[in-house]
C-alpha cells in the first residue's frame, strides 16, 4: 500500500471523538475538495508498505482504536485486507471514505463486526465542488451504528444535506460538521431551529492543537 503517514492522536470527529486512536492515512485521492485539509495525502507519493509492515508500525502504540483514512483508502485494493487483519487481531476499526466509491464490498464483508467496525461516509456538499461525484446509493448501505457526515460551509450546504436526509432517510448516525474556520454557531443554530435528527461534530483535535499535520 501507499501510506502517507501513521500517527497517534485523539480521534477528533464523529461518534468516536475523544478516543486515543492510531491513524493510518493512505495516499492518493480521486477528489479535490475545495476545503481539503490533507492535500499532502495526494500531492506527495507516500511510502510503499506491505500490511505486515503497517501492523508492525502500529504495535508501538497501546491504543485499540485504529482509523483507516486518506486521501481515499478505498482507492487502494489492499485496504480491505488491512481492515480484515486489524479486526482479526482485535482492533476497533473505523474507515473514513469520501462517498465517491461503492462501499458494498466493505459493508457486506464486515457486516458481522457490528461493535468493532464503523464506516464513516462523507457525502460532499455543494461548496466542496465534488458533490456531483458522490455515489448516493452508498447511504442505503450504511448500518445503524455507522455514520454519515456532511461537511457544511454555508446555508446552501446545510439545505442540500437536509434535502438528502429527507430523500434517503438514513438509518445511521448523521453528523453535520462545519468546515474548519467557519463559525460553528451558525450550524448549531440551524440544527436547533430545525430540530434535525443529526449531531453537530466539531474537530476537537484541531481545537486542542490547531490545524497541524499528524495530529
Amino acid at each position: 500500500m501507499k501510506i502517507s503517514e501513521i500517527f497517534y492522536s485523539i480521534q477528533g470527529e464523529g461518534t468516536l471523538a475523544g478516543y486515543p486512536t492510531i491513524f493510518i492515512r493512505a495516499s492518493g485521492c480521486n477528489l479535490r475538495c475545495s476545503y481539503c485539509d490533507t492535500k499532502y495525502a495526494y500531492e506527495e507519493p507516500g511510502t510503499e508498505m506491505n500490511i505486515n509492515e503497517i501492523l508492525g508500525r502500529i504495535k508501538q502504540y497501546k491504543a485499540r482504536y485504529v482509523c483507516v483514512t486518506g486521501g481515499e483508502p478505498l482507492f487502494q485494493k489492499e485496504t480491505i485486507e488491512l481492515i480484515d487483519k486489524l479486526l482479526k487481531i482485535g482492533y476497533n476499526v473505523s474507515l473514513e471514505t469520501n462517498g465517491s466509491i461503492d462501499i458494498s464490498n466493505v459493508a457486506d464483508r464486515f457486516s458481522s463486526y457490528e461493535k468493532s467496525f464503523l464506516i464513516s461516509l462523507d457525502i460532499k456538499c455543494l461548496s466542496s465542488g465534488m458533490h456531483g461525484k458522490m455515489m448516493l446509493s452508498n447511504i442505503d448501505k450504511l448500518r445503524k451504528h455507522d455514520q454519515l457526515k456532511f461537511v457544511v460551509s454555508d446555508r446552501e450546504d446545510y439545505e442540500y444535506a437536509k434535502k438528502l436526509m429527507g430523500e434517503y432517510n438514513p438509518k445511521c448516525i448523521i453528523l453535520f460538521q462545519p468546515v474548519w474556520g467557519k463559525d460553528p454557531k451558525k450550524v448549531a443554530e440551524w440544527l436547533l431551529s430545525d430540530a434535525l435528527n443529526a449531531r453537530l461534530s466539531l474537530q476537537i483535535h484541531k481545537i486542542i492543537w490547531g490545524d497541524k499535520r499528524g495530529i
